[in-house]
C-alpha cells in the first residue's frame, strides 16, 4: 500500500503537540485566526501518524508529556525534520539549554503570550525560508534539504553519517563546527576519534585536489566547510 504526502501551499502548516487539552484547543483556535493551518495532537505517537500523511512547516512541541516526552520525540526525528519550537513550564536556564541542545530551533517557557508565540513562529519560518537550499564549492553542489552531493551533475554516494555531517557543516558554512556537535549526529557514539574518521572519509569524496581545500580543520574549534557562495543564507 503506497502513501501520499498531503501538502498545504496556501498557509504555513503548524503541528501542535501538547497533552494539555485546554491549551491545545486555545492554540489551534488562536493560530488559525492568525492565518496558519493548524493540526493539534496530544502525543508524540499521534504526531508521527500525522507527519506520515501531512507536510508540516513547523512543530510546536510540549516538553513534558506522558509516555514519550517532547525531547525524546525531537531526538527521534533526526536531521530531516521541520523546525521545532518547544514549550515547557520549566523555564530555568538549564532546561532551555537542554531543549536547544536536542536540536530545537526556539524555546518558549509557559505561561506565554500568544502574540509572542506567533512572532517567534514567523521569525523561524522566515529564517528557514531564507536559507539557500544548495551550496557550491568547486565543482561540487550540495542540496541541503535533500542531503545530496553532486559533482558535474553526477550524484556522489554518501553514508548516513557523512550525509548528516555534511548537512550540519553546510548549514554553518564558513563557521567551524565542533567535534562534539558532529559526534551527536552519530547514533550511539560521542567519540571524537570516530568523527575524525568520518571526516577523513568525507574528504575523500571531494577527490585529491579538494579533500583538504573545502573541508578544513580549525585547531581547537573543529571543522569548517568553505564554499564559493559564502555562508548559507548570507549573500547572493
Amino acid at each position: 500500500m503506497c502513501s501520499v504526502m498531503i501538502t498545504f501551499e496556501e498557509k504555513p502548516h503548524i503541528l501542535v503537540v501538547d497533552d494539555d487539552d485546554r491549551l491545545r484547543s486555545l492554540l489551534k483556535k488562536y493560530l488559525s485566526e492568525q492565518g496558519f493551518m493548524v493540526t493539534a495532537v496530544e502525543s508524540a505517537a499521534e504526531a508521527r501518524r500525522k507527519m506520515a500523511w501531512f507536510d508540516v512547516d513547523i512543530i510546536v512541541l510540549d516538553v513534558m508529556m506522558p509516555g514519550e516526552t517532547g525531547l525524546e520525540f525531537l531526538a527521534s526525528l533526526g536531521n530531516t525534520r521541520p523546525p521545532v519550537l518547544m514549550l515547557s513550564a520549566m523555564g530555568e536556564t538549564e532546561d532551555r539549554i537542554k531543549g536547544l541542545e536536542f536540536g530545537a530551533d526556539d524555546y518558549l517557557p509557559k505561561p506565554f503570550e500568544p502574540k509572542e508565540l506567533v512572532l517567534r513562529l514567523k521569525t523561524i519560518l522566515r529564517r528557514t525560508a531564507s536559507l539557500s537550499k544548495t551550496i557550491t564549492f568547486g565543482d561540487f553542489v550540495f542540496d541541503i534539504s535533500a542531503s545530496q552531493l553532486k559533482r558535474g551533475g553526477e550524484p556522489i554516494y554518501l553514508t548516513s553519517n557523512e550525509s548528516a555531517m555534511l548537512k550540519l557543516l553546510a548549514e554553518h558554512a564558513g563557521t567551524p563546527v565542533t567535534r562534539e556537535d558532529l559526534a551527536r549526529l552519530m547514533p550511539g557514539s560521542s567519540n571524537e576519534r570516530s568523527v575524525d574518521v568520518q571526516i577523513t572519509r568525507l574528504r575523500k569524496k571531494f577527490g585529491e585536489e579538494g579533500k583538504s581545500l573545502y573541508l578544513q580543520t580549525v585547531r581547537g574549534a573543529g571543522y569548517v566547510l568553505y564554499v564559493s557562495a559564502g555562508p548559507v543564507g548570507g549573500g547572493k
